[in-house]
């Protein structure tokens, strides 16, 4: 009987292993065959194991930009673990973002081990879905939607009447500003009044805790990401880069917490009043109980999160770069001061219902975000196998749109390293600029700095309402100067969001005091 039993459990198991080899030899011959169909798009040389990381310099967008002159408009790099398909030219971000784009809704998934308290509720990541479209459409209808970016005149209008009285200060007293921290000042209380009607930055000290987050939670966010691609190894949070961006979100969660607190006593009292701050309709939708999408307190504070840093910094570091370049270059910056002297005049300060009669200022803006994105990098996910450019890209590879090197394309672009804003414009009979082109919406795909389609920055009117007023308002009313006379140094600061690696330091001189007009 054992004998038998033994026969059995033999004949079995021969069997299985018998079975087990053939699947696996089909297998295999069936991927050779499968990989030997797939063309993918041309790559450098490889390491083993790490692949193409040591080819990775500190500026990515600039190492990209190298590598694509050498492999192509379309590459494929292998970080480590990660397949990630590089695209470097209009055309072929066109054919990504708009002929494809339904492939190419999604974006990557970076997933932090639990570090990111916010993980699970973003807005800014979340896979292209139900959730997600909600989000987008209470976005464009609703929280951002022109006439809320009108209602919010008020608040940037004020606080724009506070920078310029900074720099009145400074001018009168002969002194040196970190020009850089005023806008940055700015463009925080703007943002924290919008998002929950505090404003964060009322002291030097409290306006330089609130920078000190906004860099380090972006500087160790990166290195998280970077740590994400050693797989494994990077979960295990071996520099402690996890915890600490965990630490900092908790303490943003502690803040906000208390305000949301405010705001639902406010509301219950009925001492909201005529408020329309972001944070109270999120509750009120939050409360709905017809909602298409039940919304928890972690999704609004996520959201918050994800619109404070997006809202903050990309819009400082688009008016730095421009004031930068306009102090670079005076003649410019002359053309622009008679263009505001001529439509508005010396009685009274710009506003924003000026600005779709000054062309040659929104030459200036375009100019500066083409030179300087502040996102350089556009980040996609494939979502199922399809072909660009004659090449096979996979399901489940992250896409790098690189904007910072499509524009300043050579063949796009003449002079692309050169600040030129008359490329944005059009004459009239008599000389005059009196048109902009319309090219930062993304039509023809050479100048993407808020991106395309779906996943477009759906704040780009509340940012360029904000970046336009500022900037003509310092151009009419303030002179610069540099220390020893010398140009400021205009190198970029490696990062997600392309800032100055050295501060802008300059001597205001008023031209025309602000705080004397009506």
């Amino acid at each position: 009987m054992v004998f038998i039993s033994n026969i059995l459990f033999y004949s079995l198991f021969i069997t299985i292993w018998f079975v087990s080899i053939f699947l696996i030899r089909s297998n295999v011959k069936q991927r050779s065959i499968s990989k030997s169909q797939i063309q993918h798009p041309p790559s450098p040389p490889a390491l083993p194991v790490i692949g193409h990381l040591h080819l990775l310099g500190p500026s990515i967008a600039k190492t990209f930009q190298a590598l694509s002159a050498r492999y192509g408009p379309l590459m494929r790099l292998n970080i480590i673990l990660k397949n990630t398909i590089i695209v470097s030219d209009a055309a072929t971000a066109k054919e990504i973002l708009k002929d494809n784009e339904m492939s190419f809704a999604s974006r990557p998934d970076f997933r932090c081990s639990g570090y990111n308290i916010y993980e699970r509720y973003t807005f800014m990541f979340a896979e292209y879905g139900s959730y997600w479209r909600y989000m987008k459409k209470l976005f464009m209808s609703e929280l951002l939607s022109v006439s809320q970016v009108n209602y919010f005149a008020g608040i940037r209008r004020d606080e724009m009447m506070k920078l310029l009285e900074s720099l009145v200060s400074f001018s009168e007293k002969g002194k040196a500003c970190n020009l850089g921290m005023e806008l940055f000042r700015f463009t925080n209380n703007v943002t924290c009044r919008m998002l929950m009607s505090t404003r964060c930055s009322v002291s030097e000290d409290e306006s330089k805790k609130i920078w000190d987050l906004v860099k380090e939670v972006e500087e160790v966010s990166l290195k998280f990401s970077m740590g994400e691609l050693l797989g494994p190894l990077g979960k295990l949070d071996l520099f402690g880069h996890g915890r600490k961006m965990k630490a900092m979100l908790l303490s943003f969660d502690s803040m906000v917490e208390r305000i949301i607190a405010e705001h639902e006593k406010d509301m219950k009292s009925g001492r909201r009043g005529k408020n329309k701050d972001i944070l109270y309709l999120l509750l009120e939708i939050c409360m709905d109980e017809n909602a298409e999408v039940k919304l928890t307190r972690m999704h609004i504070k996520t959201f918050l999160w994800e619109l404070f840093m997006a809202g903050t910094e990309t819009t400082m570091v688009a008016m730095q770069w421009t004031i930068a370049e306009l102090i670079n270059n005076p003649k410019q910056f002359k053309i622009l001061r008679d263009e505001i002297n001529r439509v508005v005049g010396s009685k009274r300060l710009v506003q924003e219902s000026d600005i779709p009669n000054l062309p040659y200022l929104q030459g200036v803006v375009k100019e500066s975000m083409r030179l300087h994105p502040p996102a350089a990098l556009a980040l996609r996910r494939c979502d199922k196998d399809c072909k660009i450019n004659g090449y096979d890209i996979l399901a489940n590879e992250r896409i790098i749109i690189n904007v910072y090197s499509i524009m300043k394309d050579p063949n796009m672009w003449e002079n692309p390293l050169d600040f030129v804003p008359e490329r944005f414009m059009t004459k009239s009979q008599g000389g005059h600029i009196d048109q902009v082109d319309d090219t930062i919406k993304g039509q023809n795909f050479k100048n993407l700095p808020f991106g395309y389609g779906r996943r477009g920055c759906p704040g780009e009117n509340l940012a360029l309402a904000s970046t336009h007023e500022v900037i003509a308002t310092i151009v009419q009313c303030f002179d610069f100067e540099v220390e020893d006379g010398k140009e400021l140094n205009v190198e970029e600061k490696a990062g997600f969001t392309n800032g100055m690696s050295h501060p802008l330091i300059c001597y205001p001189i008023t031209h025309m005091n602000p705080l004397q007009l009506n």
